[in-house]
């Protein structure tokens, strides 16, 4: 039985795909919401909506997370706000739009602010209370490709989920028994805009459909997980598997097939 009636959600890239899966799917559950993205226009439609179909609670904040101290803004706003967070979802992501080199440094920084920095502060802040209360459910949205060879064209992307996976599970193991669990969902290819937004439709429609997930899929399999009290959970059947396989692959030749994949689907070395 679920334990999300009557909690109050916060989820971080709520405005599409993934985040806004999840929104839907914590609001039919009970779930009272802090939605936060940079589409204030969205967020606040998806809050109607949710409010409408579900009688939840909605508290918009449009914040971009990739700006230094935004965690903190987040936290103080969701304060004002009397939102007490008892889920975080920390979900808001990008991807590596150029090669490693050919970005500057103040790039970097930014990505590495919404992909590491920005999740690891969010779960400082909210879990002192998470703990006190005796509940609380932390979803960090990983990936596959934090589980497999790094790839080219994705330095930071792929480093990013691995850390994340090892974080959640270090924390998982932390707060045993404290009645606050801890999931890094892995999801592989999901039907989103993720993909329109950060400019690469044009090489991620050349993966066949066998590899895509629905963003409807994987928000039912983590928050499943999360529930159970599992550290890690890898998103589809077929990703269970590659993920799995993988581990017995010599390295020569797993990184040979990752190189040609990705090669695929990556900007070219200029």
């Amino acid at each position: 039985m679920s334990t999300l009636a009557g909690k109050t959600a916060l989820v971080t890239g709520a405005s599409a795909g993934i985040g806004r899966a999840f929104a839907r799917a914590l609001a039919a559950k009970g779930s009272h919401l802090v939605l936060t993205a940079r589409r204030e226009e969205r967020l606040h439609a998806l809050a109607k909506e949710l409010e409408q179909a579900h009688a939840v609670q909605s508290t918009v904040i449009p914040l971009d997370l990739s700006e230094p101290g935004s965690a903190a803004v987040l936290a103080d706003a969701c304060e004002t706000n009397g939102a007490r967070v008892d889920v975080l979802i920390n979900n808001a992501g990008a991807t590596d739009p150029k090669l490693f080199i050919e970005s500057d440094w103040a790039a970097h920084q930014r990505f590495l602010q919404l992909m590491l920095n920005g999740p690891v502060e969010l779960c400082r802040r909210f879990l002192p209370a998470m703990v006190e209360r005796g509940y609380g459910r932390i979803l960090n949205v990983s990936s596959v490709a934090g589980l497999v060879h790094g790839s080219y064209g994705h330095s930071l992307y792929g480093s990013s989920k691995a850390f994340l996976v090892r974080f959640s599970e270090s924390l998982s193991l932390e707060l045993e028994g404290t009645g606050v669990n801890v999931t890094a969902t892995c999801p592989g290819l999901t039907h989103s805009e993720f993909h329109d937004v950060q400019g690469v439709r044009d090489r991620v429609s050349k993966i066949p459909e066998l590899q895509w997930m629905d963003a409807e899929a994987v928000v039912k399999e983590a928050l499943d997980a999360v529930e159970a009290g599992k550290s890690v959970v890898v998103n589809g059947a077929l990703n269970r598997v590659a993920t799995e396989v993988a581990r017995y692959v010599p390295d020569t030749l797993l990184r040979r097939m990752v190189k040609r994949a990705s090669l695929q689907v990556s900007p070219k070395r200029r």
